[in-house]
């Protein structure tokens, strides 16, 4: 448990974040979250937090939000059981499909219902980051949708090595912005869209694609996807005849794990976050936020980031790009610290091979990001035998093909 929490306070605040009163009205969760932004700014999330009080749970919102996810995304996704992986590994286990959502992942959820909120604050157009591409592509989908203009900012190096989802963007009618400052990845496709919505704030509104950044974001992000866990809830007392024993999601900003685990903080199920360690375990050899960093200040919010002794935030690295950030949800930050929800790492070669596993023997191309918390739950399998386990699989790994052919090519020429 971390020493920034007392034992009293950590169940404490755990009691009111499973009640619904966290973040609070400053924000924040417990010492995590906030709202670090420039003045220029204030006057926007301003408005942004009067509009996800007005409308979020509003009941015309709610349903307009819950038809599109009905009609257009494809919910519910399937709960699918994966008997030749369960026999491999000695358990039963169950996978969320949100590879099977509309545009191939989790995003989605998030993204639609951003854009409605958008479009009843009366914005002209919308922004949007994104890393491993998924976002931006439900981004993209969503302003098609509801009939907004869309610029999406994404770091030079994750649009080379995703490169079919950029493309997916262009055709969706997306503006792609080649992000070429700082490390060329998802923080700094952050930071370019905050700069862009400093010269707009009225008239652009910011589809944030993960649980980070300044309140309300974290909050909003984790309402929009608390649908996957409601979803993998009923339909494991349904098909599979009870809870999970364990759950598991990858965590790069942490979307598709608090929407997975949020819904079932209250239940005696064991919660699991699986983030990216690399090659290894120095600075800039990972993404594993929460088992390596330190408290600090990171585009809006204060949590857990990688850092150097001087503050100075660090870069990462992860054959995922999706969760290639420095940071992470201020929520997660809190569910660490109270010993709630374990978080853990799988490095590159690690996920690559769990990815190939569950091709050869479910028949799913994962994403890469998600083969982060396969690998970690085969290695729970092997500790504990017949349990039940259930993993977010938060996308398809469509968008990993020109990675996984890059690494095959390089494994046959060192075989060679």
């Amino acid at each position: 448990m971390s020493s920034l929490i007392a034992a009293d306070e950590a169940q404490a605040l755990l009691k009111a974040m499973i009640a619904g009163n966290l973040p609070d009205a400053r924000g924040r969760f417990g010492p995590f979250g906030g709202r670090y932004i420039p003045e220029t700014l204030v006057p926007a999330f301003e408005r942004l937090e009067q509009g996800v009080a007005e409308h979020l749970h509003a009941e015309d919102f709610q349903a307009e939000f819950r038809k599109e996810l009905r009609e257009w995304v494809g919910r519910p996704t399937a709960l699918t059981h994966a008997p030749r992986l369960s026999e491999r590994w000695g358990a039963d286990v169950w996978l969320k499909r949100e590879d099977l959502a509309h545009t191939g992942a989790h995003k989605i959820n998030n993204a639609i219902g951003q854009a409605l909120l958008a479009k009843r604050l009366g914005a002209k157009r919308i922004i949007a980051e994104t890393g491993a591409g998924q976002h931006g592509v439900a981004t993209a989908a969503a302003c098609a949708r509801v009939g907004l203009p869309c610029t999406v900012y994404m770091g030079a190096v994750d649009i080379v090595r995703q490169a079919p989802n950029v493309d997916r963007m262009r055709r969706l009618g997306a503006d792609v912005v080649a992000v070429e400052s700082g490390d060329k990845t998802l923080r700094a496709a952050i930071d370019e869209a905050l700069r862009a919505w400093v010269t707009d704030p009225e008239g652009i509104y910011y589809i944030l694609g993960s649980a980070v950044g300044a309140h309300p974001y974290p909050y909003l992000v984790r309402e929009l996807q608390s649908v996957i866990g409601v979803e993998a809830r009923q339909q494991m007392l349904d098909q599979a005849g009870g809870l999970p024993d364990v759950a598991f999601a990858c965590v790069g900003g942490g979307s598709n794990a608090i929407g997975l685990f949020y819904p079932m903080l209250a239940d005696d199920v064991e919660l699991i976050g699986v983030e990216a360690g690399g090659t290894g375990d120095g600075l800039g050899q990972n993404a594993a936020t929460l088992a390596t960093g330190t408290p600090g200040i990171l585009q809006g919010s204060y949590t857990i980031i990688l850092q150097d002794d001087d503050g100075q935030v660090q870069e990462t690295h992860s054959i995922s790009a999706g969760l290639d950030y420095s940071g992470v949800g201020p929520e997660h930050a809190l569910l660490q610290a109270t010993g709630r929800v374990k978080y853990i790492s799988a490095k590159d070669d690690e996920a690559l091979d769990a990815l190939q596993e569950l091709c050869a023997t479910e028949g799913i191309l994962t994403a890469l990001e998600t083969a982060h918390a396969y690998a970690a739950a085969r290695d729970w399998a092997q500790e504990n035998p017949g349990k039940r386990i259930l993993i977010g699989n938060s996308g398809r790994g469509d968008k990993d093909m020109p990675i996984l052919t890059q690494h095959s090519v390089e494994a046959g020429k060192h075989a060679g």
